[in-house]
Parts: structure tokens; sequence; C-alpha cells
């Protein structure tokens, strides 16, 4: 659960975040319109919609990889709208849908974390740090996981599985214990049976450290069962904001119904509905 928020200033706080893009045809499309969104420490969110929601380009901004055209974004009561995003790496962490952008695949499970170290230091120094003391923080993270990995440092990334490096990467994303760790649909080109092992070792990462963090799903099944607060997004704004009781009894057919109601779109993406059946107990 999340912490409490009575002593503690939001860890995220969205005030008007406006994003938009100019098309070939020089259309301006508005992906993210007039948001509005805080998030108490601890607080596991989850967000759904259909493709082109907003969903990415909200995260895209939290990380700074994307500036917003309006709007001012706080985490921990730093105000962040302008920085860019590898001044924001300690406090913001990101892990993506391919496991290929979150490690280099050429380089071992001990380098990768060396470089993930230097990025959380916010600078890349010349001089390497101490590989003994990379091993040590690397087995530390990832001993928790049961995965066996923190004997295989010398195992170059590459040749692990999918569901294995983005497990590796929200080990080095928790690295430095980050305001806000955001997970980009990170789930969603593994297999079923890698898929629910990394949404085991994610939520196990966050809960034991308490970070904040905003995950991207199709999965609606786990973002039901899983989630502090579950948001809905379509054509760039939060319809729908659900948390604590609120979630209690929630079906994806109700949460289709409702979303229906309020924006006059359609969930038709089929991982969405795939998880009709299931309720939040």
């Amino acid at each position: 659960m999340p912490a409490s928020s009575e002593t503690s200033a939001p860890d995220l706080v969205l005030d008007g975040c406006t994003k938009r893009f100019h098309t070939a045809g020089r259309e301006v499309v508005t992906a993210l319109d007039h948001v509005d969104l805080s998030v108490e420490p601890g607080t596991f969110v989850s967000i759904i919609g259909s493709n082109g929601a907003g969903k990415s380009t909200m995260l895209s901004l939290i990380a700074g990889s994307l500036l917003a055209d309006e709007g001012r974004i706080l985490v921990r009561d730093h105000d962040v709208t302008t920085m860019p995003s590898w001044k924001r790496i300690r406090r913001v962490s990101r892990v993506r849908q391919n496991p290929q952008d979150n490690m280099v695949s050429t380089l071992t499970i001990e380098e990768n974390f060396a470089l993930a170290l230097a990025g959380k230091k916010g600078r890349f120094a010349l001089r390497r740090t101490s590989s003994s003391t990379v091993r040590e923080i690397a087995a530390e993270v990832l001993r928790p996981l049961g995965m066996g990995l923190e004997d295989r440092m010398s195992t170059v990334s590459g040749s692990l599985s999918g569901g294995q490096r983005q497990a590796i990467a929200v080990a080095m994303a928790s690295l430095g214990s980050p305001a806000v760790m955001l997970l980009d649909e990170h789930v969603a080109a593994l297999d079923p049976n890698s898929a629910a092992r990394v949404n085991e070792v994610t939520e196990r990462i966050v809960r034991d450290q308490q970070i904040t963090a905003l995950m991207v799903t199709h999965d609606m099944g786990h973002a039901l069962t899983h989630a502090d607060r579950l948001l809905m997004m379509h054509q760039g704004r939060i319809v729908l904001d659900f948390e604590g009781s609120d979630l209690t009894g929630l079906t994806v057919r109700d949460l289709q119904q409702r979303f229906v109601r309020l924006s006059g779109g359609t969930l038709s993406d089929a991982a969405i509905l795939s998880a009709e059946g299931e309720t939040r107990a």
C-alpha cells in the first residue's frame, strides 16, 4: 500500500501538462491535453487506454525525453519541467517495452550495472567504478529476484532471455531509490510465463523499496488486481481515476462501460479485452 500522505508531499505532480506534435501535413495533434495528476509516495499506478490515448507521451514528459509545451512537472517538489532526461535520472527511472532498449546487449550484466550506476551519479566518469563494488551492488538487488542472475555477472546480456533482461532492467531502475519508476509496457514483448514472472519481480522491488511507480499496461487483470490506483486515458486526457476502495469489485466490463459513457470511445485493443473476466477481489 502507498505510504501515508499526511506528512509527505506528492512524489509526482503534473499541472496542466500539454504536448502537441506536428504531422507531415503540418496538422497539429494534441497527444496530451492539459493533464493534472498528483501521485502520493509509494503508490503503484496502472495506466490503461486504447492506442494513441497519450499514455507513453505522458511517461515521456515525466522522464524528460519529451518536454511539455505547457504546464509543470514536479518530482518531490523539484520542478523538472525543462530539465533534460539525463538530469532527471536520479529522480526518475524508466523501463521500456523492448529489452534491447534497457541494456547494452554486447556488454555483460556487470558492465550494464556499471553504466547504470554512472548514470545515477549524473555523469559518466572516465575512471571505472571498482568491479568489486559494482558486483556487490548488483548482487544485492539481483539476489532477491530468485533467478540466479547474481552468479552470472560475466554473462553477455544479449545471450539472456527477454524476461531475464527485463528483470535486470527493473533492478537497475531501482538503483539509488528513485522517486518515480516508469514502466512503459515493460512486459508486452514477453511470453505469458515470462511476463508473469517479471510482473512479480517488479511488484516485489517496487513494494520493498516503496517506490512510486507508473505502469502502462494492456493486462487488465494485473492492473485491477495489483494496482493501488488505476487511470484510464483517452485522447490525451485522464477520463477515469480509481483508487483504494473504488477498485474493489471492478471488472473489465465495468471499466469498458464507464469508458464508453465518459468518452464515447471504445476499448478495441484485443489485449485489453482478453482479460474481461478478471475482477479485483
